[in-house]
């Protein structure tokens, strides 16, 4: 209840994300012994929610969120930024998570900016996501992994216009018409750190989860929820005027923001005056 209060309430534009995340955390939690950890990989443009849903999620498992010393956060430009030591990175990445995961076996591993991960790296993990009671002693049951990217995005966006082009309503895009897509196209892509990956290959991602791409109400509800948290009272003329300020495709139609709503921040701080 709890997850879906902070969802309903923070995640704007995202009814897919919500739901597969939603019932994907509710059946793993309520099991008493997942055969597997949960795996989720989710993808779409940036600014669309993704780490967003990342720290809502883990705060839910643990409350201190991504400060908690069970939650682990990498980035692949800064943990793994260089292409020969790929073997070193496999290794180190074996080590610290068998050490977390032992000593708190619903340790969160999130990792962001898989598309910039080099290929290989992340099959390192493979063995901890497969179907094994345990790893030299070590059961990974009952951990979450999370890959964040931004591959696939395109394939979303194309969707989601190709929705719209018919005349259907976004809301009625379902999963079905996506995550198909995503694993044959992210497996495919040599620059969404899983090409030819064997944890596709071998099915251990529990939801491909697609983030769509956001409409200028969806930017607006980003602005009023900014301005609550700033403690300010919501003025519905800066709230259009930072929407009107952000860009959007097509360019004629002007239908979906092309940075979703990672700049509404920094627009915000300029109206403050």
């Amino acid at each position: 209840a709890a997850l879906k209060a902070q969802l309903d309430n923070r995640l704007f534009g995202q009814h897919l994300a919500k739901d597969v995340v939603l019932k994907a955390v509710l059946g793993f939690s309520n099991n008493p012994s997942p055969k597997k950890p949960l795996m989720l990989s989710l993808h779409g443009w940036a600014g669309t929610g993704k780490n967003f849903l990342s720290q809502i999620l883990a705060e839910q498992v643990h409350p201190a969120g991504l400060r908690s010393k069970f939650v682990h956060l990498f980035l692949a430009t800064l943990h793994f930024p260089h292409h020969d030591q790929v073997k070193l990175y496999k290794e180190q990445l074996q080590n610290w998570i068998r050490g977390n995961v032992s000593a708190c076996p619903s340790s969160v591993f999130i990792f962001d900016e898989m598309d910039k991960m080099h290929p290989g790296v992340i099959d390192a993990i493979k063995p901890f996501l497969d179907y094994y009671e345990e790893v030299d002693g070590v059961s990974y049951r009952k951990a979450i992994f999370i890959f964040l990217s931004n591959a696939g995005g395109d394939l979303i966006n194309k969707a989601a216009l190709d929705f719209w082009a018919s005349g259907k309503r976004r809301e009625d895009i379902q999963l079905k018409d996506l995550e198909p897509l995503l694993s044959v196209g992210v497996f495919n892509n040599k620059n969404s750190g899983l090409w030819h990956s064997s944890i596709i290959d071998r099915n251990l991602i529990d939801y491909f989860v697609p983030f769509l791409p956001l409409e200028q109400r969806h930017v607006k509800m980003c602005v009023r929820a900014e301005m609550a948290a700033r403690g300010y009272a919501v003025d519905e003329k800066i709230v259009q005027e930072v929407a009107d300020e952000m860009t959007y495709f097509p360019k004629e139609q002007r239908i979906y923001s092309d940075k979703g709503c990672k700049t509404v921040q920094a627009k915000l701080d300029i109206h403050e005056d």
